[in-house]
């Protein structure tokens, strides 16, 4: 863990001139303490060896008080300065994050971050109290961190002048103070990882356990998991504890070494005092200043304790940033299509999962047309949905390209050279398993378009077959207080909207009865007739038999069951 992460700067661009800020007011609290130390040694010098009444000192005393007003404001700037960095830091990271993720797609963000809930509960972990810890490392540590990289610097060149035996007594000590904060520094980072580490799997364990308490319920569990929860949140608490620990015997190190340092300068500068072989005034200043070399190290090395959580989260966070893409990276091209697409064209698209012997799909072409109803037909693991995560975006292909015909051009444009954003703006999207949030069913049709009118929610309602759920019923998180049926049929009606001419549907009608199974397939048949392009990956044969338009993927004997107008398939 590096004390200023170049990477954290990076990734810090609107707090830069907080920092700058607080750079400058550093220099200008280096100034201030030798400025103080030359005043209070002449003062005091003055007093005891010519007697110099307050009268006389007055001028003396009323630039002292100026001096110290000045180091309280400059201090305040400082710490203003910080705030802000760590608030614009904050904002930034909460926004890159969350922009990486959305980028990087539901397979990744349902990958394994943990338990069974993915990445989810790491990512709010990592976004809410792991970015806000970064409020020690901006307000605490950085502020201490300049002051270390200056005011020693000032010190050991003024001392240097004015007692060349002091300054070498303090340049041959005052590497010991950041040495052993250096050591230290490392069990503490450890420690700080630890306890993070913790503290992912309390948020991972405590997400399974709120999602999966019904059924715990259900069988009479849900007490006995409380044991468990008692477990994970006894290594969080053992995790921080140990970090203070080593918070404690480090500060007792650091002091310990800059005492001994400060009193190796007080005994040089006694015997010289008593040799002549300094003025008192000098003196004074050499005994003054000597701590103001060691006492912004200490700090620093004892702030760090306070920032070392929010560097380790940061560090997570940051990871996740420059984790690289798998769908097509930045914000895709520049081109936009100037018309509702017509037809989009897969072309020997391959894609290579890790961890497995083959693509999936493999060099698969094909043809979707607006219109129509086509289907991607093959068993589980031939590469439907990943296909599915091509056209959106979220996966790049191996091989192959996919074009988007639609007035960017009469040969097709390629997807990749076309603007993300604007693309996915015209794509709706049912994923097998739709998140609902909390609030009405109406708000969570609306997700996408919250201008939607009134009637327009309504239609997509019926359409998608809610006869059976008002409108303004309210749910829980994840769709609580629906069944996994109704949840599918709010993100049908959802995609139903009216505005987005592609509808992507993956196993739309899984876990419906017949009744509303033929009821969303009609549906789905008045949205291609209007126009829209409706691909649906499934494997289920009433989806099959309702498609005018089959594509095989991998192995597909349900496909062979009854012809099609066109049938396209590569094994």
């Amino acid at each position: 863990m590096k004390p200023l992460d170049p990477r954290l700067l990076r990734h810090a661009g609107q707090a830069r001139r907080y920092i700058a800020a607080v750079a400058v007011l550093g220099a200008l609290t280096a100034g201030l303490v030798i400025i103080q130390a030359q005043l209070l040694a002449g003062a005091i010098s003055g007093a005891f060896e010519h007697g110099d009444t307050l009268a006389l000192l007055r001028g003396t005393v009323i630039a002292l008080a100026a001096v110290v007003a000045g180091r309280v404001l400059v201090a305040w700037g400082t710490e203003a300065a910080s705030y802000h960095a760590s608030a614009a830091t904050k904002a930034e990271l909460r926004r890159k994050l969350l922009a990486r993720a959305t980028e990087l797609g539901p397979r990744w963000l349902a990958g394994a971050g943990g338990t069974g809930g993915g990445r989810s509960s790491e990512l709010t972990a990592l976004a809410t109290e792991g970015v806000e810890a970064l409020d020690g490392y901006f307000a605490k540590y950085l502020p201490q961190l300049v002051l270390a990289a200056v005011v020693p610097v000032a010190v050991l060149i003024r001392v240097g002048v004015a007692d060349p035996l002091a300054g070498l007594t303090i340049a041959a000590t005052l590497p010991l103070v950041p040495l052993f904060g250096a050591l230290v520094g490392r069990a503490t980072a450890e420690h700080a990882r630890q306890r993070w580490r913790a503290l992912a799997t309390l948020s991972h364990h405590f997400l399974d356990v709120v999602s999966g308490l019904p059924t715990l319920k259900v069988f009479g569990r849900a007490k006995a998991q409380s044991e468990a929860i008692g477990e994970v949140t006894g290594e969080y608490r053992r995790a921080t504890m140990g970090t203070l620990r080593v918070a404690f015997l480090s500060s007792l190190v650091l002091e310990l070494v800059a005492t001994v340092s400060v009193a190796m300068v007080a005994v040089g500068v006694g015997l010289s005092l008593v040799y002549g072989h300094l003025s008192l005034r000098t003196g004074l200043l050499a005994l003054i200043l000597a701590p103001e070399a060691y006492l912004p190290l200490r700090q620093a090395a004892a702030q760090f304790h306070a920032s070392a959580d929010g560097l380790a989260a940061a560090g997570d966070a940051i990871a996740v940033i420059e984790t690289p893409q798998g769908g097509y990276g930045g914000s895709g091209g520049e081109r936009r299509l100037r018309r509702p697409p017509e037809a989009i064209r897969v072309e020997q698209v391959s894609v290579v999962h890790p961890g497995r012997p083959r693509p999936a799909p493999e060099r698969l072409s094909a043809v979707i047309r607006a219109g129509e109803i086509t289907v991607l037909a093959g068993p589980s693991g031939s590469g439907k949905s990943t296909l599915i995560d091509v056209l959106l975006g979220f996966a790049r292909p191996s091989a192959g390209r996919v074009t988007v015909t639609g007035g960017a051009g009469a040969a097709g444009t390629d997807l990749a050279c076309l603007d993300r954003d604007a693309w996915r703006a015209l794509v709706a999207w049912v994923p097998q398993d739709p998140y609902l949030f909390p609030g009405t069913v109406a708000s969570n049709i609306r997700l996408g378009q919250p201008d939607a009118p009134d009637d327009a929610v309504d239609a997509a309602a019926c359409a998608a077959g809610l006869d059976d759920v008002p409108l303004d019923r309210r749910v829980t998180e994840r769709g609580g207080g629906l069944s996994s049926g109704q949840r599918r049929r709010v993100a049908l009606a959802r995609a139903l909207l009216p505005g987005r001419p592609v509808l992507l549907l993956d196993e739309p009608t899984a876990g419906l009865d017949p009744a509303a199974e033929d009821r969303v397939l009609d549906a789905l048949r008045a949205q291609a007739a209007a126009g829209r392009i409706v691909l649906i990956a499934a494997h289920h044969p009433r989806v099959i038999a309702a498609a005018g338009h089959v594509i095989g993927v991998g192995t597909c004997a349900a496909r062979a069951e009854a012809p099609r107008p066109r049938e396209e398939a590569l094994a």
